[in-house]
């Protein structure tokens, strides 16, 4: 669903005779009236000609690369409305927002994020060009094989942790498994080599590892100078330079010779069999261990080059050499910093690399749940934190699997995959609660469901969109979005609180009022008097049958149905009837050579990870709720809070992490509509889902919520709809929505235990 798209107007003179020229898509309008614009903010401007697509100033600030623009027009009142400016009248033109990308499939993407009933996905689902890539991310993905020129300086605080936590031990090993060749005696090529890499490995920073072949004063791997080749043109193969030399093959054959030569040589395998195992294991875990901490990647990258090539290479080939040169070239492994703080955007096939590093945590939160299932080995406790963590990894996978399947396939099929796996992490967990609450007979589970629902409500209205505004207010100081937008979504919001807690409104209306633990105050048994109660409550129970099967059973279902309807309003509204609101028009001038995307995953890998993703979602939410029991007992937790944080927000991790990238891209739009989003999801898809789910299987579930939960939402929802009323966000207004949310997570965390608990 969009919300950055702005209301153009043109001057409508009183002389009708003079008419102004029709617009095309590419025509520059606009001029002066754009000069009182904010600085920072793209969302009151009209991005139209393709041939500006590079004035900054015009940017949308959308997450592609390529966008069309055209002069500033001033934001005004929205449509209905007219303003007086001399002798003419301000007339309103609504006008499209053209978004353009590497290729269609990732406009299709970027559009899909402005559609009613999709979840916003912020990563790429196509490979970029590794070209158009910024300097930035290219060094992430560099091999480091690159000997540079200036580097600056390489003490800095990342390589001298560097040798604190792997330098001195990784060195260590190479020296003990150098003393151990030594011992063989054959083996002196290899533990020279391992005296010399244990130097290298202590601090490898700015020294280049190359190949050489023969000796070192004959040979280098330095063939040519780029910089003289008088043809520019790189790739030709008429320039005489680019062809083999004598001197070149004579290496080229010398190299293959020495090689197979080393394989046939008893030295070789002594150090297979001795050095190489020892060395093998501790690459692995010093790669391991860099990969996991993220930020270290270039250790785990040098490692496994070393692992791959350098040991496996004859030992009088490898050379180490200073990596400071006048000129840039190539060795075999050249690394000048062992921590980039740009790594946590680095994707592996299209995932990021924190979710690549918990899909283990899945496997590991199997083995010990169902291996050990009598806590002898781990006890409950560890097992829910395992088994919960695992949904954070598979919710990213299922987002990604999404967005693949909606960018390649038609709006039909995009909403229909959109509308059911993008709540199957949410269904499942609450599914899987109310049938082990079932078997129980205990109701604790369905009040622990209800806290999640609301849990998710509570995070979506408030914490998501609030926590946006402050990031981006931090970096663009005010962002603005389309109210109007905005505010269909707030109605939507109210609708969805509306219906969800009729039910509850309906039954502490028409309930009876019933009391346990009643003591009379005078210490007698006399019905008169005065007497003190606990667990006051209304009767709400099938055991009223007056009152339950006869009027709030009936609401319920007919709530059920008029939910689902309504959100289906919501979609006519916004993409048919009015889709003048959320007008995003892709563009046809996408970049030259990048029209063929290459997407990460095609339909039918999305759709076979989307299933196996929900059937593992399916066994960690049985896992979390078998092992949930000794966190409800924990005296000093609510119940309550349980609910409405861990297991209401850690499914949406990946959201937060999208909102937030959208935020910190100035588009606080999409931050907005994630949280909407989902929170209309939850109402109207979810909720439904669960009643229907119930009248064809009784598990319990009866749509009544405590007084805690529907005032929450219902002055939630009136919080966030006075925030979104001027057009406009910075840091501020998001505190507000954050300390709010804190202040009811006080409530829950306070608030005694619900019922059956």
């Amino acid at each position: 669903m969009s919300t950055d798209t702005d209301t153009r107007r043109r001057p409508v003179s009183d002389n009708s005779d003079i008419q102004e020229p029709p617009r095309d898509h590419g025509e520059v309008r606009g001029g002066a009236a754009a000069k009182g614009h904010l600085p920072g903010s793209c969302y009151d401007r009209v991005c139209m000609e393709p041939s500006c697509s590079e004035t900054p100033e015009c940017l949308l600030n959308l997450p592609c690369s390529l966008h069309s623009c055209s002069s500033l027009t001033p934001r005004h009142a929205q449509k209905g409305h007219s303003t007086h400016v001399a002798d003419g009248v301000w007339e309103d033109i609504p006008s499209k927002t053209t978004i353009s990308a590497e290729n269609e499939v990732e406009a299709q993407k970027l559009a899909n994020n402005y559609k009613f009933g999709f979840r916003k996905w912020k990563s790429h689902v196509t490979e970029r060009p590794f070209e158009d890539r910024s300097e930035i991310v290219k060094e992430l993905y560099s091999e480091l094989n690159i000997i540079k020129p200036n580097t600056g300086s390489l003490i800095t605080c990342g390589n001298v942790l560097y040798v604190f936590l792997f330098g001195w031990w990784i060195s260590l090993v190479y020296l003990l498994i150098g003393v151990l060749m030594f011992i063989t005696i054959i083996g002196v090529p290899h533990g020279q080599l391992c005296f010399r890499l244990s130097c290298y490995f202590l601090w490898p920073f700015g020294k280049a590892i190359e190949k050489v072949s023969g000796s070192l004063s004959s040979f280098s791997v330095m063939l040519h100078n780029d910089d003289l080749l008088e043809n520019p043109d790189e790739g030709k193969v008429t320039s005489p330079l680019l062809l083999p030399t004598p001197l070149e093959n004579n290496v080229v054959e010398q190299s293959r010779a020495a090689e197979q030569h080393y394989w046939k040589r008893v030295n070789t395998y002594v150090w297979l069999f001795l050095g190489y195992p020892v060395l093998a294991v501790a690459h692995c875990v010093l790669g391991l261990l860099s990969w996991l901490l993220v930020f270290t990647i270039p250790v785990a990258k040098m490692s496994a080059r070393t692992l791959r090539t350098i040991l496996l290479m004859p030992p009088e080939q490898v050379h180490i050499s200073s990596g400071r040169r006048e000129e840039e070239g190539k060795a075999i492994l050249c690394c000048y910093h062992a921590l980039n703080v740009y790594y946590y955007k680095y994707t592996v096939d299209g995932i990021n690399v924190f979710a690549v590093n918990l899909l283990p945590l899945v496997v590991i939160s199997m083995v010990i749940g169902y291996v050990d299932q009598g806590n002898q080995v781990v006890s409950s406790e560890v097992k829910f934190a395992t088994a919960i963590g695992s949904i954070i990894p598979l919710s990213y996978y299922i987002g990604m699997g999404i967005a693949s399947i909606s960018a390649q396939s038609n709006f039909a099929v995009g909403a229909v995959v959109n509308a059911t796996f993008g709540s199957i992490t949410e269904l499942t967990f609450y599914i899987t609660a109310l049938l082990r609450g079932h078997r129980q007979d205990s109701k604790c589970l369905e009040e622990i469901v209800k806290s999640a629902l609301t849990g998710t409500l509570l995070g979506c209205i408030l914490f998501i969109p609030g926590i946006c505004m402050i990031i981006g207010g931090l970096k663009h100081r005010e962002q603005r979005f389309n109210s109007r937008s905005a505010g269909v979504s707030s109605s939507l919001l109210f609708i969805s609180i509306g219906g969800v807690f009729a039910p509850t409104l309906f039954s502490k209306a028409c309930g009876n009022l019933v009391c346990e633990d009643c003591t009379n105050s005078s210490g007698t048994n006399s019905s008169n008097g005065t007497f003190n109660c606990k667990n006051c409550h209304y009767d709400l129970s099938e055991n009223n049958y007056s009152l339950f099967h006869s009027h709030i059973e009936p609401l319920v279902y007919t709530v059920s149905v008029l939910l689902p309807a309504s959100y289906i309003i919501g979609l006519l509204f916004t993409l048919k009837t009015h889709s003048h609101i959320y007008d995003i028009h892709i563009g046809d001038s996408h970049a030259s050579g990048h029209l063929d995307a290459v997407v990460h995953w095609s339909r039918w890998r999305a759709l076979l990870i989307l299933i196996i993703a929900t059937v593992l979602m399916s066994i960690c939410a049985d896992l979390t709720t078998e092992h949930i029991q000794p966190i409800l007992n924990h005296p000093g937790i609510s119940q309550y809070f349980i609910g409405v944080t861990v297991l209401a927000m850690v499914p949406e991790i990946p959201e937060i992490v999208n909102g937030i990238q959208f935020a910190l891209q100035n588009n606080i739009s999409l931050s907005l509509e994630v949280g909407s989003c989902i929170a209309v999801q939850v109402c109207m898809i979810q909720i439904p889902i669960l009643i229907l789910f119930n009248a064809f299987y009784d598990v319990g579930f009866v749509l009544i919520f405590s007084d805690l939960h529907l005032w929450a939402s219902i002055f939630s929802v009136i919080v966030v709809n006075y925030i979104f009323m001027d057009g406009k966000s910075d840091y501020f207004q998001g505190t507000a929505l954050v300390v709010v949310y804190l202040i009811l997570l006080a409530l829950y965390f306070f608030a005694p235990s619900p019922a059956g608990c």
